[in-house]
């Protein structure tokens, strides 16, 4: 059975792997990258340490003191480098090129191939943006290190989870271009919300508190909020575990809403081909 699984899963591992490679033929810009991570995350900087300056010393906001919001600022960014993907955008492109054909003969499933070469995608980031952001922001600002070794490992798990739910969103993003075509606005929204609902932007504690009971049960805030709040130790125990267990759910539902898009969007396919 093993032997099976492993012989099911090496096409994907392929795809993977190709992806690494075709994003590390264009590594010249991650270097720019780094950088416009780093000045994001410094412009960050400076307006939460003038809102705690203007508090005084000691202040805290939305439950945070000034060095947890660098912190939670810092890892919030870093993580974003890692599970950005524009698989979503690649989609689109396929359609627009006539490409999509190419990737129906395929003997594989399309949505495990999509999701394959956005951890592909991941892998390349995280050892050649992902790891030198971090080590940036460290050398340069004061950020706390994680709460715990557990909270580290745990972090950890959570970021590979926020990866897997933002393939499953930008999967089903993708599927819109079959039937319109063009999703640019759809993928400008899209940046938006997430980075405004993720907690990216502006952390989800200084949401209203009828947005913030809304948000929990949403997947957005599980991208970055969950994991600043375990790396801070701010969720721990019980309540970690349930964030995860919520964030894991996610990725499930978000992969099966992904199934049903295809198939449904397949067939329109298959009509359209007459």
């Amino acid at each position: 059975m093993l032997a099976t699984a492993l012989s099911s899963a090496r096409p994907y591992l392929a795809f993977a792997r190709t992806s690494f490679l075709n994003i590390l033929a264009y590594r010249a810009r991650y270097f720019v990258g780094i950088l416009t991570y780093f000045f994001n995350a410094t412009v960050w900087y400076y307006i939460w340490r003038a809102l705690f300056h203007e508090k005084g010393e000691g202040a805290t906001l939305g439950g945070f003191t000034f060095p947890q919001m660098l912190t939670y600022v810092a890892t919030g960014w870093a993580l974003r480098s890692f599970y950005f993907n524009e698989v979503d955008r690649d989609i689109a492109s396929q359609v627009r090129e006539g490409r999509l054909a190419m990737t129906l003969i395929k003997p594989v499933d399309v949505q495990a191939m999509t999701l394959s070469q956005a951890l592909g995608e991941s892998a390349f980031r995280l050892v050649l943006f992902t790891v030198p952001i971090g080590l940036l922001l460290v050398l340069v600002y004061p950020v706390l290190p994680p709460a715990s070794p557990a909270a580290l490992a745990l972090y950890l798990l959570s970021g590979l989870l926020s990866a897997l739910l933002v393939g499953a969103i930008n999967f089903c993003v993708g599927l819109v271009a079959i039937r319109t075509t063009s999703i640019l606005g759809v993928l400008r929204a899209k940046y938006l919300v997430l980075e405004l609902l993720s907690g990216l932007l502006v952390p989800v504690a200084f949401f209203p508190e009828p947005v913030r009971k809304v948000l929990v049960w949403l997947p957005f805030l599980h991208m970055n909020d969950t994991p600043g709040r375990i790396w801070l130790g701010l969720a721990t125990g019980a309540d970690a575990a349930r964030s995860l267990g919520l964030q894991a759910a996610w990725v499930v539902a978000l992969l099966a809403l992904g199934r049903l898009l295809w198939r449904a969007t397949a067939r329109r396919i298959e009509v359209q081909g007459g």
